[in-house]
């Protein structure tokens, strides 16, 4: 056998820095860079950061370099970022910081902003794991954000409310699953299409029901839970401690999810009518009724996340009070790599830039409105820094084709 010809990119490291290693920690010394200049640091002079920045540039220029591009210029990004973001924290009052950098509170606000995502994510996950694209997302949680509402108030039940709201948006989905499915009609136009409907009849239901009054202000709320042992330790307690009973279904849905579409027969079922339908179907599978079950599916989950915001974080509605989040929740499923770890990492990602948005303000009164773009800014970023890498069922958005 040949000597090993070693790679001249890399020639002169240590055998265990390899390039992907070097990324990722320039990625962690572009985060470093700007965490020294906020609480509870708070180092005041620009220095560390600037020279944190440098060396996470320099090991994403080497990863660059070694071949390992993607991660090589998210470090360079990081240090970028890193950067910019530490010089102003330095430059700002820390007063200031003080108030927005408040890790407990913005911890405890990402999953806040989060659970809906996630409700929504996971439900197209189902969904376009069986081969079916559901840009319709968004007018389901609209559905179940209304519909939930209204059975809360008419029933006087926070949970009738949510069973109510989840079956609206259901309903949906089932129109959804007869177009594309049945009729075999393109998926993302027949999304789109539900999403203008329920928009113009949750707006119509709304102005015919509660007029200009809106919601009573006595709407039945989802509960948040009480955790005595959690509570008391440290930190953890502030941003769990009394957590919303939706915010910790949302996480237990993830670990539930994970179980059933990777680790049973029915998720190997799943799966296999978005890879392979014809092999499904060869098999004696019936990847029409599996995929009807999922798309039903994932509009029940969807609603789900739409009825948390109104009856149990807004405690109200607003016209299209989802105000794109099912989109969102679309992106997170496309970073997530459509698996379920992977989309609870993508909404509180998303999560985090909503809580921090609400802060900034703080720093410039008049930029509010440019605050709220960050997490649609977020996505954009995320998207494209996936794009490539993140594939897909290979069924998804194709009707099954019989020969």
């Amino acid at each position: 056998m040949g000597a090993s010809v070693a790679d001249p990119r890399t020639a002169g490291a240590p055998a265990w820095l390899t390039p992907r290693r070097a990324g990722w920690a320039g990625i962690a010394l572009g985060a470093l860079a700007f965490f020294v200049a906020l609480p509870p640091l708070l180092v005041r002079t620009p220095v560390p950061t600037l020279v944190l920045a440098l060396l996470s540039v320099a090991a994403g220029a080497w990863t660059v370099r070694a071949g390992e591009r993607r991660i090589g210029w998210g470090a360079v990004i990081a240090g970028v970022i890193g950067a910019a973001g530490g010089w102003a924290a330095t430059q700002s009052g820390v007063g200031n910081l003080e108030r927005v950098v408040v890790w407990s509170a913005l911890f405890a606000a990402t999953l806040r902003y989060a659970t809906p995502l996630l409700f929504a994510a996971i439900g197209g996950l189902f969904s376009e794991r069986s081969g079916v694209i559901n840009i319709g997302l968004e007018g389901m949680m609209l559905m179940g954000a209304f519909f939930a509402a209204l059975g809360a108030d008419q029933t006087g039940s926070w949970l009738l409310g949510l069973a109510i709201g989840m079956l609206a948006g259901g309903a949906l989905a089932l129109v959804h699953a007869l177009f594309t499915v049945s009729l075999r009609a393109d998926q993302i136009v027949s999304g789109v299409a539900l999403n203008f409907l329920a928009l113009g009849l949750t707006g119509y239901l709304y102005v015919d029901v509660y007029g200009t009054a809106g919601t009573p202000d006595t709407l039945p709320a989802v509960p948040d839970l009480h955790l005595p042992l959690i509570s008391e330790i440290p930190f953890v307690g502030d941003v769990l401690g009394d957590a919303n009973l939706m915010v910790w279904g949302g996480l237990v849905l993830v670990a539930v999810t994970a179980v059933i579409v990777f680790r049973t027969p029915a998720g190997l079922r799943l799966r296999s009518a978005g890879e392979n339908p014809l092999a499904a179907e060869t098999a004696g599978l019936s990847v029409m009724w599996i995929r009807y079950r999922a798309v039903v599916l994932s509009g029940l989950l969807a609603a789900a996340g739409g009825a948390y915001l109104s009856i149990g974080f807004v405690h109200s509605f607003g016209q299209n009070m989802t105000d794109g989040r099912g989109y969102l929740a679309l992106a997170a499923l496309i970073a997530g790599r459509w698996r379920p770890g992977g989309v609870l990492a993508a909404t509180l990602v998303f999560g985090f830039s909503s809580a921090l948005a609400q802060r900034l303000p703080v720093f410039w009164e008049s930029g509010t409105v440019l605050f709220q773009a960050l997490p649609y800014l977020l996505t954009l970023i995320v998207v494209a820094g996936v794009v490539g890498r993140s594939i897909p069922p290979l069924a998804l958005g194709r009707p099954l084709e019989r020969s």
